[in-house]
């Protein structure tokens, strides 16, 4: 919903958060760009909310704007 800026005046990870609440899907930002991560493994899901806001390595499949993730681990 935000994108890369955070307007709902939260810290930017609470935000990431309570944007999913209300249906957003999870975003990979690199540069200007804004990917939308796609999965419906709920392990996954887990990771991308404890990640929310922190670097990430995002293992998936690219179509255009979207990832359809296989995995995702904090960058080190």
């Amino acid at each position: 919903m935000c994108g890369a800026k955070h307007t709902e005046g939260l810290a930017p990870a609470a935000c990431v958060r309570a944007c999913v609440q209300k249906g957003a899907k999870y975003a990979l930002v690199v540069g200007d760009k804004v990917y939308t991560l796609d999965t419906s493994d709920q392990a996954t899901l887990d990771t991308l909310n404890k990640l929310a806001w922190e670097q990430a390595k995002v293992t998936g499949t690219a179509e255009g704007a979207t990832i359809s993730v296989k995995s995702v681990t904090a960058a080190k």
